[in-house]
């Protein structure tokens, strides 16, 4: 850490208990008021150097909210609990860790911004320290804290989690959803509403219907729920200290109301003008740090609150010059884009078995995969929807939940946003989750968890997310529009997810274990045609991770041909019949990683044969292909001889009946024509 002033002596106590507080109570209210006082002022002045356009974007306050998130953040224990703040949260941020300068150096985005400036305000936590950045979607932080907090309490550690979360977010799936899965699988988190009756401008009184208490929602899910006056400081404490020791206590959820205050509007340019008549004046009268103040004076302390008040004033001031001087980021490009994904992890130390290799289909060899993961790697972690004694739609997961237990096999709600999130919250602490989706298709209800905060976790906070999205994907089947999508266009055009499409049932193995063991998401997109398909030798593949790599199917000289997934086996085909019946011979390739993408061995090919065939069974426009064929042909279009071709399915939806599907996607006829044609 750089050189930063000592924070004043009352600041560097960031613990607090009733216990304490009933032993020495006048110096843990002053104490408390001092962390108050240093919360408001800090807002404050964050508040005017915007203004004063030293600080870029825009800026939220956390004024009025300060009864809410300092009792709570001290009274967390901040060793071993897991929590995730708002924008509202400031204080918060100041108890759990770090000094003052390096959330400054957030908002002012500099060169020692914990987020290296890649992230705004108060867009940034702790991982280290168990305190997850928020995202500015409402509610998807909360799977995480669960998710981290189950993996700690699975590590033996009593910890609890806490989320916080609005009255307007409140009704966002994403919060109904978690809150059913803490319930459900009893994890210990504090869910606390910052109900401050406004959701940007919009009062509460037009978001829910009449009658509403929002504690209330608690019933639902089988947990307790309470609501406290978060403006009367030390009823506050004493309601927050309570109901953290019933979390503690019982290991269950629960769902706390905080009516607390938003005395600045939504952001630093609401002109808060929606207000109603006196309610301005209302909310600064219930100013809960005032309010504090005036009590601690009136009982004799107005000048022990003077002089730490000025010691903090002081000490605020000299931080925001030391932040004021650091240099603004570089622009580094390479560093960037370096870090979007996390560093190779070190290789895991797999037993080589099964050393005979033993006739499988794709379906089996995944399953046996699994069965090698739980057995030699105890983090790991297989859930899903009707993944356990059900075994998967696809049987893919047949047998394991009988083997392993529920502890390590288990089925989850019909909630992909929270489960996922929940995958996300266990990878940052220690676990390597496997989610299996019943359909790709369904993967697109978790989409903010997986492109906008699995995908982005290590770029903007460092943290590791070590986690295995399973997709069975695309068509053929006669499954219809919402169970035969390919997605693979769709979700790496988003930064930091990597993606495997095995072809063979050898490949389906290879891929697991090395998805498994890297530490960033990886998709694995897996046909479901080739599922039951036919069976091939499997085995323990020492070289598993060329998997990574494209693999090199047929040699030939006269163009070559791209492909993956269930195409492949298409491509071999039609490349048989052009060797056969025109006597050419394709150069093929099968790519397997789709993110990130390696194509020396390819372009070399490209090199030689001068011409560019890529096959894929997503539509055509946006298609994956487009990017295959735009990276292949940049540095070489003055080698092709031909323009390249491009053969996918029509953009369509992918309609059911088994003749319109056909007519939808490439076959084998369809390939050979327009290869045919291609040639001319």
């Amino acid at each position: 850490m750089p050189d930063y002033p000592s924070p004043p002596e009352i600041l560097q106590q960031r613990q607090l208990s009733t216990a304490e507080i009933e032993r020495e109570p006048t110096s843990c209210q002053l104490r408390l008021y001092a962390w108050m006082h240093y919360s408001r002022r800090t807002d404050n002045r964050i508040l005017e150097l915007f203004r004063q356009g030293l600080i870029k974007g825009t800026v939220t306050g956390g004024q009025g909210n300060e009864a809410l998130i300092l009792p709570l953040a001290l009274l967390a224990d901040k060793d071993q609990d897991v929590i995730s703040f708002t924008h509202r949260d400031l204080g918060g941020h100041l108890v759990w860790s770090g000094h003052l300068c390096e959330h400054l150096n957030q908002y002012f985005a500099n060169a020692d911004s914990p987020t290296q400036a890649r992230e705004g305000n108060v867009h940034h936590g702790d991982p280290v320290n168990r305190s997850l950045p928020m995202i500015s979607h409402l509610g998807a932080m909360l799977s995480n804290v669960v998710g981290s907090t189950e993996s700690y309490r699975r590590q033996g550690k009593p910890t609890i989690g806490f989320t916080f979360f609005g009255d307007g977010g409140s009704s966002t799936g994403d919060i109904h959803e978690t809150m059913n899965l803490a319930a459900l699988l009893s994890v210990p988190v504090l869910f606390v509403i910052e109900n401050n009756q406004y959701a940007y401008s919009t009062p509460t009184d037009e978001q829910f219907a009449p009658g509403i208490e929002l504690w209330q929602r608690a019933a639902g899910y089988g947990i307790e729920g309470r609501v406290v006056d978060a403006t009367d400081t030390m009823a506050a404490v004493t309601a927050f200290d309570d109901a953290i020791k019933t979390v503690r206590q019982s290991g269950k959820p629960l769902l706390l109301e905080a009516h607390t205050l938003r005395l600045r509007g939504h952001a630093a340019y609401d002109t808060c003008d929606y207000l109603r008549e006196g309610e301005n004046d209302a909310f600064f009268a219930a100013d809960p740090v005032p309010r504090f103040r005036a009590q601690l004076v009136q009982a004799g302390h107005e000048d022990t609150i003077q002089a730490f008040e000025t010691e903090i004033d002081a000490f605020i001031e000299s931080c925001i010059q030391i932040s004021l001087a650091v240099d603004r980021p570089a622009a580094d490009e390479e560093k960037l884009q370096a870090e979007v994904f996390a560093e190779p992890a070190a290789p895991i130390a797999w037993q080589a078995e099964p050393v005979v290799a033993e006739e499988l289909n794709f379906a089996q060899a995944l399953n046996a995969a699994h069965r090698k993961i739980l057995t030699e790697r105890p983090e790991s972690i297989v859930m899903g929807q009707d993944i356990a004694t059900y075994g998967g739609a696809f049987k893919v997961t047949d047998g394991l939940h009988a083997d392993f237990g529920r502890d390590r096999v288990f089925n989850t709600p019909l909630a992909e946003s929270a489960c996922t999130g929940f995958a996300v919250g266990l990878a940052l602490a220690g676990h390597r989750p496997i989610e299996e989706f019943q359909f790709a298709d369904f993967s697109t209800e978790a989409t903010t968890q997986i492109t906008l905060n699995a995908a982005t976790y290590h770029f903007r906070s460092g943290a590791k997310v070590p986690l295995v999205l399973r997709l069975p994907a695309g068509g053929g089947l006669t499954f219809g529009s919402f169970h035969s999508q390919e997605l693979e266009s769709f979700y790496l055009s988003m930064p930091g997810l990597k993606a495997l499409y095995p072809s063979t049932p050898q490949d389906a193995f290879n891929a697991l274990l090395a998805a498994y063991e890297d530490d960033n998401p990886v998709l694995l997109f897996e046909h479901k045609k080739l599922y039951r398909g036919a069976k091939a030798p499997v085995q323990f593949d020492a070289d598993f991770r060329e998997v990574w790599q494209p693999r090199h199917v047929s040699s030939g000289d006269f163009a070559t041909l791209v492909t993956y997934g269930e195409m492949a086996g298409l491509a071999e085909e039609a490349a048989a019949y052009f060797a056969n019946e025109y006597e050419l011979d394709l150069d093929l390739w099968d790519l397997r990683a789709l993110s990130p993408l390696r194509l020396d061995a390819i372009k070399a090919s490209l090199a030689r044969t001068h011409r560019l065939i890529v096959l894929h069974e997503g539509r055509l426009t946006h298609g994956f292909g487009a990017e295959l064929v735009a990276r292949l042909t940049e540095d070489q279009f003055f080698d092709l001889e031909a323009a390249p071709l491009r053969i996918a399915s029509h953009d369509w939806p992918v309609p059911f009946a088994p003749e319109l599907e056909e007519a939808f996607r490439p076959t084998l006829d369809k390939v050979i024509a327009r290869i045919a044609d291609w040639i001319g």
